[in-house]
C-alpha cells in the first residue's frame, strides 16, 4: 500500500543554519547521458524541444532532471519513496520514463506525482506516467477538474489556444499550503493563479552531505490569454495573479527550478556557466513577472481608450 501523504500547514521549509560555502554555486557534476540521449541544442529557444528527451542529470541532493530540452520534469528521490514533478507533453510521457529509469530509479517506487499547472504542454504525460508508476497525481481543486477533464474551460485565460491531453484517473485534491510527505521529505504547495486558475508552485529542502538549499519550483508567471480576454476585465483574478507574484518573491529559494527551463537558465546553470545557488533567483523572477503583467494591463487599457 502506498505511503499515506501528511497534509500539514506549513507556508515553507526552513532554510539551513551557518552560510553556504561557495562550491556551492557550482554545478552539481552531471550524469553522463544515457542510451544515447544527445545533450539539448545549445541555440535552443523556450518555444524548442518540448518533446525532445533531454540527458537526464542531477540538480542538487536528491533532486533531478528528468524532463525534456524545452520542459521540465523532476525526481525528488527519499528511501521511503519518490515524488515526481510535472508530466510534459502527451509524447513526452516515455522519455520521463526513461529518464527515470537511466538514473537508476523504479517507476514502481513513486508514491506521487504532482503538478505546476494543468496544461497540456506540463500535463500531457501525466496520464501515460500514472499508468507507468501506479502513483496517484495530487493537485488543487481547480487543476485536479481540469486534468480529469483533459481539457481547460473558460476559467482559463487561454481557452480555446491549449491542446486537449488524456484524462488522468487518479487525481487526488490538496490545499494551499499542504505539503506532501514522504519521510523526512516534504514539499509544499504554494497556490499561484495567473497563468493558469490551478497553478501551483512548489517548495522542499535538498541535501549534499551537510550542505543544504531550499529549492523552488516556481509556476509559470506570464500573463498569456486568448485573444478575447482581457485580465482587466476580471478584477479579481488579476489581483490573484497579483499576490501569486508576491508569494513567489517570498518564497524559500535557494534554487530557482521553472516549468520552462530556459526560463531560468537551468542548463547554464547545471553546466557551470552561471551559479545554481542564487537566493535572489525567485524575487528577480518575480520582479520581471510584476513588470510583464502591469505592461500587459496597460496594453488592454490603451485598446480601449477613445
Amino acid at each position: 500500500m502506498r505511503a499515506a501523504f501528511a497534509l500539514a500547514a506549513l507556508l515553507g521549509l526552513s532554510a539551513c543554519t551557518g552560510s553556504m560555502p561557495q562550491a556551492m554555486g557550482k554545478a552539481a557534476p552531471p550524469v553522463p547521458p544515457h542510451h544515447g540521449v544527445p545533450e539539448c541544442p545549445a541555440n535552443a529557444g523556450v518555444m524548442d524541444g518540448w518533446d525532445d528527451r533531454a540527458p537526464p542529470r542531477r540538480i542538487f541532493g536528491n533532486t533531478w532532471y528528468v524532463g525534456t530540452c524545452g520542459i521540465t520534469a523532476l525526481l525528488v528521490t527519499s528511501p521511503q519513496g519518490h515524488v515526481l514533478i510535472d508530466g510534459a507533453t502527451e509524447p513526452a510521457g516515455p522519455a520521463i520514463a526513461a529518464n527515470i529509469e537511466a538514473l537508476g530509479f523504479k517507476l514502481a517506487d513513486i508514491e506521487f506525482i504532482l503538478g505546476s499547472h494543468e496544461h497540456s504542454d506540463h500535463a500531457g504525460g501525466l496520464a501515460y506516467l500514472q499508468r507507468d508508476t501506479g502513483a496517484p497525481v495530487l493537485a488543487l481543486a481547480t487543476a485536479a477538474a481540469t486534468l480529469r477533464r483533459g481539457a481547460t474551460d473558460r476559467d482559463d485565460p487561454q481557452f480555446g489556444q491549449l491542446d486537449a491531453y488524456p484524462p488522468v484517473a487518479d487525481v487526488r485534491i490538496i490545499a494551499d499550503g499542504q505539503a506532501v510527505q514522504l519521510g523526512d521529505l516534504k514539499l509544499v504547495a504554494h497556490a499561484t493563479p495567473g497563468h493558469a486558475p490551478g497553478s501551483t508552485s512548489w517548495t522542499w529542502r535538498s541535501c549534499e552531505g551537510a550542505h543544504c538549499a531550499n529549492i523552488a519550483y516556481a509556476d509559470s508567471l506570464s500573463a498569456i490569454s486568448n485573444k478575447q480576454y482581457r485580465f482587466g476585465d476580471h478584477p479579481g483574478y488579476a489581483a490573484a495573479f497579483r499576490r501569486s507574484i508576491d508569494i513567489v518573491a517570498a518564497l524559500p529559494c535557494d534554487i530557482l527550478l521553472t516549468p520552462h527551463p530556459l526560463a531560468s537558465d537551468l542548463f547554464a546553470r547545471l553546466d557551470g556557466k552561471a551559479s545554481l545557488i542564487d537566493p535572489n533567483a525567485c524575487r528577480r523572477y518575480a520582479d520581471g513577472a510584476r513588470a510583464n503583467f502591469e505592461r500587459r494591463l496597460q496594453e488592454e487599457k490603451n485598446d480601449t481608450a477613445p
